[in-house]
């Protein structure tokens, strides 16, 4: 399965060839070093490890700094992609023309956080009436019984903190690739903030 590593940029729109205005979330994606590979025979499975953003020299650790080539400087974020299609060997770099002849990419990144929230705006609860006298406005409830077991089971909805979370969205339809910014733009909104790294993979289910 091809994937790669990339930054999201933010939103806007374009036409399609078809003249359709058509909302998008450009996505940048930045050389990705091949580091290493894993093979069957060895490591039981095939995988290869990815890694972007050069780290600052006071930054680096020897024992992290270990699983790096010696022509490869570490980086700050390496990740694993298993069954990579594509015959790749340490030290090469990979961007954007991977995905060329891509319809539909799977985007997976780690959802804005909320902070601490009710169970409205956390589960969508209706609430009480909002009339003079009424006592019940945004609270969540019972939670637990007037008899025994006296405790609240788990996996109840209640308040918490809501958010930062991994995120994947399915089947986002790539409208326009350009190799030569590398900058890959998809139909719809991708989780996440602006500036913060996902991970672009073909489709799974197209």
């Amino acid at each position: 399965m091809l994937g790669l590593m990339a930054k999201k940029v933010g939103m806007t729109q374009i036409f399609d060839e078809t003249g359709y205005l058509v909302p998008v979330t450009v996505l940048r994606i930045d050389p990705n070093m091949v580091i290493a590979r894993k093979e069957k025979e060895k490591d039981g499975y095939e995988a290869v490890l990815l890694g972007v953003d050069d780290m600052k020299k006071i930054k680096i650790k020897k024992p992290y700094a270990g699983q790096f080539p010696e022509n490869i400087p570490p980086k700050k974020t390496v990740r694993e992609f298993r069954d990579f299609e594509k015959n790749v060997q340490a030290g090469d770099a990979l961007g954007a023309e991977l995905f060329e002849g891509c319809r539909y990419v799977d985007v997976t990144g780690i959802s804005k956080g909320k902070g601490f929230q009710g169970v409205v705006k956390r589960w969508g609860f209706a609430g009480g009436r909002r009339t003079h006298g009424s006592k019940f406005h945004r609270e969540p409830g019972s939670t637990g019984q007037s008899t025994y077991p006296h405790k609240t089971f788990k996996n109840v909805k209640l308040p918490g903190r809501m958010g930062r979370e991994q995120v994947t969205v399915l089947s986002l339809r790539v409208v326009k690739l350009d190799t030569e910014k590398q900058l890959l733009m998809v139909r719809g909104a991708v989780p996440g903030v602006n500036r913060s790294l996902v991970t672009v993979r073909a489709a799974v289910k197209k």
